[in-house]
């Protein structure tokens, strides 16, 4: 196996990281280097990067994600933000009509580039032998976060990346079955059976942080009253009607 699979198929989450450790300029460099460099929809790099190194601000984020105090313990950490303000400019300075409002789709596609360079960074720092955890709990908090960062309209933050020097080792999470997630021509019908199954994988691996069998986490998610937080943003935002 070449180092880079081997890089891919080992990627585990950090959460318990050396506080002390201070992530070298270049080594960070590095990093969003690799980010901006991730595929992107016609090239239009719908995303913005926002590198937090500030305590004080870091210890903000964690009162509003107590459950996530690595935001704070790790050595730098990344929120990514699907940018549509940056064509906004442009349809301006064409005095071009800029309807994205309109429709999912800008919005759609904004998410996606900031994912790839997400991915891009997760990668990147485990080349160079540091650990990350992804963050999607900041969106309960986008509009606190917006108006902390100064995020002007038709953005949204999406996301957050801890990197940083890790101090407890992690296994490699069990992923589902292959035959519930690949499919070869079509999409290939599955029994429930394979969801049960990975059930009892996932209570075999043991990982503490985990409280419900994962089915019931899912059903228990999608069962409760819809949030309209995000909704509430992309309105302020200009992004949704």
């Amino acid at each position: 196996m070449n180092e880079t699979l081997e890089l891919l198929k080992n990627r585990r989450s950090f959460r318990d990281f050396d506080e002390e450790y201070v992530l070298p300029k270049e080594e960070l460099q590095e990093i969003l280097d690799a980010a901006r460099q991730a595929p992107s929809w016609m090239n239009g790099q719908f995303y913005s990067i926002i590198v937090l190194q500030d305590k004080e601000i870091r210890k903000q984020l964690v009162e509003w994600n107590p459950g996530n105090p690595q935001i704070l313990k790790s050595s730098v950490f990344l929120i990514f933000v699907a940018d549509l303000y940056r064509t906004k400019m442009v349809s301006a300075a064409y005095e071009s009509a800029y309807q994205i409002e309109e429709s999912v789709e800008s919005l759609l596609v904004a998410t996606t580039d900031a994912a790839l360079a997400l991915e891009n960074a997760v990668i990147a720092a485990e080349s160079l032998d540091l650990g990350s955890v992804v963050v999607g709990s900041i969106r309960k908090h986008g509009k606190e976060i917006s108006r902390l960062l100064n995020l002007p309209e038709m953005t949204v933050p999406l996301f957050g990346l801890s990197i940083g020097k890790p101090i407890v080792e992690m296994n490699v999470k069990p992923r589902l079955p292959q035959a519930a997630v690949i499919h070869f021509e079509h999409y290939q019908p599955y029994t429930y059976e394979l969801i049960e199954q990975y059930d009892q994988t996932m209570e075999l691996f043991g990982e503490a942080r985990e409280t419900k069998r994962w089915s019931q986490k899912f059903s228990d998610y999608f069962a409760a009253d819809a949030t309209m937080v995000t909704d509430q943003l992309l309105k302020m935002q200009g992004l949704l009607k």
